[in-house]
C-alpha cells in the first residue's frame, strides 16, 4: 500500500496479529491443490474473488501484516519499507490481470477488494463489478450528485475529506471528497450492498493475499459458507477464517493464480498503461502584428491537479530558429513567446518521464495558427486508447501517442488538444507446450495448455519491455 497512506491514518493500539511465519506448501501438494482450484472454478456458477494487500506486493507495494509489512515493522519500532517505485505508477500484476481476463470470460463474476491502490480498476474490472470497501486512492466523489472522479495522481486526504476540487457537472459544482476510510469510518453502503448480495449468491469465493482479520469485511466470505458454497484462501500466513475453508493455500497468489490459468487454458493479458495530457494555447484577441501567446501543459483533471509521470518539458521552435528554447521543471508547465501572426508554425515538445515509466520521453509537434484556421476534432476517447494498446502490443514498445481531441477554449481565444500516451508496458506470456491432464467429473481431459516463461519463483515478478 502508499506509504503514505499509513501515515495519515489515524493511531490505533489494536491492529490484530503481525509478522507471523509464513507458511509454504511443498511443491507436490502445492501442485495438487492448483488442480484442485481450477476444478472449482469450472464448476463455479458465481465466482466471486476476495482480495487484499498479499496481491500487490509484486507490483512494487508492501503489504501490512507480513514479516516486512508495513504495520510489522512499525510495531518492532524499525523504519517502514521503500516501496520500489512511486505509488502512482504501480501497475497491475499477474493476479490482476488474470481476475480481469476471468471477468471477461464470463467466469468471475465480481470482485470485492479491500486494497486502496486502484488497481484492480486499472486492470479492467468494470466498476459496477467491484466494490471497494476500503476505497480508492485515486478515487474522488462529488458530495452532492454522487459523481465519481478517478485520478491519475494519489488524492492528498484520506477519511473522506473535502479534497479542495469540485464536480465537473456545470449544474452541480458540489465539493468532492476522497473515497479512503480512516479506522473508525463505516463501509459505505455503495460498496458493501453489493458486496454482500454477490457473497450470498457466490457458490465460490476464493480469498487472495487477505489475512481476513479487518472487521467486518473479513466477514464477507463466510456469507458464501452459510449457503453452501466454498470457500478457498490463497495466503501465506494463518488467517482466523482457515478452519472454514474448502481448500487452504500456502503460496505466493500469483504462483497459485498462474498455474490454475495454465490449467483453464487461459491467457494472462498484458497490461498498457495509457496516460493523457492537455496542451493549451491561449493568445490576445486583438490581431496586432505580434501575439504574445501562453502554451500550458498540464493534467485533463484540472489546471491545479498534478501530472505526475512528467518530469520536464523541452520546448524548441526549428520552424523559427530565432524563436528561444526553453526547458521546462515546474508544474504546470508553462510557455510564454511573442511572433508574428501572419505564419503558423510548430512547437517542438519533448515530453521527459518520471519513475516507473518504461520509456524515458516522448515528442511530438504542436500546431500554432493565429488565423483561426486551426482543425477542431474529437475522436473518442476510449477508441483512441484502444488503438494505442494495440499498437504497443503490436509493436512489443511503449511510447505511442495520439491526439483525442482539439477544441476551443471557451473563456478565451485559443484551442485545448487532449493526448494520449502510452507510458509502460508489462507482459505476464505463456509459450505453447505439450498438454496437461485435468480431472474433470471423474474423467481425465486432456488440454492444450501453456507453460510461464519464467521460472516458477520469478512468477510474481513483473515482466517488462524496454521501449
Amino acid at each position: 500500500m502508499s506509504l503514505g497512506y499509513a501515515e495519515k491514518l489515524s493511531y490505533r493500539e489494536d491492529i490484530g496479529n503481525v509478522g507471523m511465519s509464513e507458511l509454504f506448501d511443498p511443491p507436490h501438494i502445492l501442485q495438487a491443490k492448483i488442480e484442485e482450484l481450477a476444478k472449482f472454478i469450472e464448476e463455479s456458477k458465481h465466482l466471486v474473488a476476495f482480495t487484499g494487500a498479499g496481491i500487490s506486493t509484486s507490483c512494487g507495494i508492501p503489504d501490512f501484516r507480513g514479516p516486512t509489512g508495513i504495520w510489522t515493522l512499525q510495531r518492532q519500532g524499525k523504519p517502514l519499507p521503500k516501496a520500489d517505485m512511486p505509488f502512482h505508477r504501480a501497475m497491475p500484476g499477474l493476479t490482476h490481470m488474470a481476475l480481469a481476463e476471468l471477468e471477461k470470460a464470463g467466469i468471475l463474476k465480481f470482485v470485492i477488494s479491500q486494497n486502496i491502490d486502484g488497481l484492480h480498476l486499472r486492470s479492467g474490472i468494470p466498476r459496477e463489478k467491484l466494490a471497494e470497501l476500503h476505497g480508492n486512492s485515486f478515487r474522488e466523489i462529488c458530495s452532492s450528485c454522487g459523481k465519481e472522479y478517478v485520478r491519475d495522481f494519489e488524492v492528498e486526504t484520506i477519511g473522506m475529506k473535502e479534497t479542495g476540487r469540485h464536480c465537473s457537472d456545470l449544474n452541480c459544482g458540489g465539493k468532492l471528497k476522497d473515497t479512503v476510510l480512516d479506522w473508525e469510518d463505516a463501509l459505505p453502503p455503495k460498496e458493501m450492498i453489493p458486496a454482500e448480495k454477490h457473497c450470498k449468491m457466490a457458490d465460490l469465493i476464493i480469498c487472495l493475499g487477505t489475512s481476513l482479520q479487518i472487521t467486518p469485511a473479513c466477514n464477507l466470505p463466510l456469507k458464501s459458507v452459510r449457503g453452501g458454497g466454498k470457500l478457498v484462501i490463497i495466503n501465506l500466513q494463518p488467517t482466523p477464517k482457515d478452519k472454514k475453508a474448502a481448500l487452504l493455500i500456502h503460496a505466493q497468489v500469483d504462483k497459485v493464480i498462474a498455474g490454475v490459468m495454465q490449467f483453464l487454458n487461459y491467457k494472462i493479458p498484458a497490461f498498457v498503461r495509457v496516460d493523457c495530457i492537455q496542451v493549451s494555447l491561449s493568445y490576445p484577441s486583438k490581431k496586432k502584428r505580434y501575439a504574445k501567446w501562453k502554451l500550458r501543459i498540464s493534467s485533463i483533471h484540472g489546471n491545479k491537479a498534478a501530472l505526475p509521470f512528467i518530469k520536464s518539458v523541452e520546448a524548441s521552435f526549428p520552424d523559427r530558429p530565432r524563436v528561444k528554447s526553453a526547458f521546462l521543471t515546474d508544474q504546470p508547465f508553462k510557455l510564454q513567446r511573442e511572433t508574428l501572426r501572419s505564419k503558423p508554425f510548430k512547437v517542438f515538445l519533448k515530453l521527459n518521464f518520471g519513475n516507473g515509466c518504461d520509456c524515458s520521453s516522448v515528442e511530438l509537434d504542436y500546431p500554432i495558427d493565429f488565423q483561426d484556421s486551426t482543425e477542431y476534432f474529437e475522436h473518442g476517447k476510449g477508441n483512441v486508447i484502444e488503438s494505442l494498446r494495440n499498437r504497443a502490443l503490436d509493436d512489443a514498445t511503449c511510447g505511442h501517442i495520439s491526439p483525442i481531441q482539439r477544441k476551443q477554449m471557451s473563456d478565451s481565444k485559443g484551442t485545448y488538444t487532449e493526448y494520449a500516451i502510452v507510458t509502460s508496458l508489462v507482459r505476464h506470456e505463456y509459450m505453447a507446450s505439450e498438454p496437461k491432464a485435468l480431472i474433470n467429473n471423474g474423467t481425465i481431459e486432456k488440454r492444450g495448455i501453456e507453460s510461464i516463461e519464467v521460472e516458477a519463483e520469478d512468477l510474481g515478478k513483473r515482466m517488462k519491455l524496454e521501449s
